[in-house]
């Protein structure tokens, strides 16, 4: 469906990498405007799922900033399908540029309590949504997982020794698990606070082979999902100055700002070749007043 020429491997040399380590980013960012990132690798087995089981009524679940949600809605329309969000709360007096995205992109919006929400896993949604196909929040299921298999294969990415990316659900996580050479090392950044869980969610959608080593690292969620801090959009800004990458508030800048740190600690020895996933989302900016990002 995609033009994958648009993604490129971009080596970048912030001045806080020192010489012995070597980096470069998979911009997934640029595969499309508005289905970007890992967003799509996440869709496109549930999609062809769907379309197997001659569905085209996609139904989802997600917040009022949901990347996801802008992503399939966009999905779905450039796939002539129709899809509806399953969006936790009530829905406030203006709703968030996600969500008027999202509508844009003629997606229904289904708002639920957050006390529905939590239980959306054990709910009979059929009666409300019939002949549709639902997909899990943040495209969190082994079809999730086997489509970000396919991320590795884009570029030749077999001289890193390590693959990082930022995690939410760690359906993107495990499909790079999946996929990756055995000796490589992965290591996802948390984004959320207290999410030990995921460990437990990961390992549910890895393959019955030997792994390559991969862990969770807790340290860099900057107070919780979502929480922005100044520190982190001097950060970003200086890393645009730097290497003309956008990252997000939410994922991918606190990955990088991440990196920084625990290179600094001395997590990556001398010699590491460093890949880190771009999982796009850049669209979770537009809740920053103007001005406050440089691009």
């Amino acid at each position: 469906m995609f033009d994958y020429s648009n993604i490129q491997l971009q080596n970048i040399t912030p001045t806080w990498l020192p010489g012995t380590i070597q980096a470069a980013m998979l911009r997934l960012d640029l595969l499309h405007d508005a289905v970007s990132g890992n967003k799509w690798f996440k869709l496109q087995c549930n999609v062809a799922a769907a379309k197997a089981a001659g569905r085209d009524h996609i139904v989802t679940f997600g917040g009022a900033y949901s990347n996801h949600l802008a992503a399939t809605a966009a999905a779905c329309r450039l796939l002539g399908m129709r899809c509806t969000a399953v969006v936790r709360g009530e829905a406030a007096p203006r709703l968030s540029h996600t969500l008027q995205l999202a509508q844009q992109q003629g997606m229904q919006l289904h708002f639920v309590t957050r006390e529905a929400y939590r239980e959306k896993a054990t709910r009979d949604w059929t009666a409300e949504f019939p002949d549709a196909w639902f997909v899990p929040e943040g495209g969190h299921n082994a079809a999730g997982a086997k489509g970000c298999e396919e991320i590795l294969s884009i570029k030749d990415i077999s001289g890193f020794t390590h693959i990082i990316c930022a995690v939410g659900t760690g359906t993107t996580l495990a499909g790079l698990i999946n996929s990756a050479a055995p000796q490589q090392q992965l290591k996802g950044y948390v984004v959320l606070k207290g999410a030990e869980y995921l460990s437990d969610e990961v390992k549910a959608l890895l393959k019955e082979r030997s792994a390559p080593p991969w862990e969770l690292i807790h340290a860099h969620h900057g107070g919780g999902y979502a929480k922005v801090k100044g520190e982190l959009i001097e950060f970003m800004n200086q890393f645009y100055e730097e290497t003309k990458i956008p990252l997000d508030v939410v994922y991918t800048g606190k990955l990088v700002q991440g990196f920084k740190k625990d290179i600094e600690s001395g997590l990556y020895p001398a010699g590491s070749r460093v890949l880190l996933i771009h999982s796009g989302g850049l669209q979770g900016n537009l809740s920053l007043k103007k001005g406050v990002l440089h691009y």
